[in-house]
């Protein structure tokens, strides 16, 4: 399935900009969201193609979320990558075991980011 519909969920609005001219520039439908409530919302309102997840944000984490997605029968299908400071392998390998499908640290790279997003479409 092509990847359209991107949902970016990240507290900081100097990297949801970021993030949303780099996948707009790149063809792709953006939405945003600044914590895991919005997020929640916004993931049943429009059925994003993927999730770009940051994983420090307030009240539930992005860890958090993602394990409540892709737990959830009804948003499990939707892949999620962590866009996240945190760098170390055990935060990785974290991620990962809560259902993301990739794990990217920041600042994310453009080329990086645009290459795990085609391997998943």
């Amino acid at each position: 399935m092509p990847i359209k519909k991107v949902l970016i969920i990240d507290d900081s609005p100097t990297e949801r900009y970021f993030l949303s001219e780099l996948l707009a520039k790149n063809g792709f439908s953006v939405s945003a969201a600044e914590n895991a409530e919005e997020a929640t919302a916004k993931v049943k309102a429009i059925n994003p193609d993927l999730i770009l997840m940051d994983v420090v944000m307030p009240g539930q984490n992005g860890f958090q979320l993602t394990r409540q997605l892709s737990k959830d029968p009804a948003t499990q299908h939707i892949p999620i990558i962590m866009c996240t400071s945190k760098g170390l392998q055990t935060d990785r390998i974290w991620g990962l075991r809560q259902g993301a499908r990739d794990y990217v640290t920041k600042p994310v790279r453009a080329d990086d980011l645009l290459q795990k997003i085609a391997a998943l479409g």
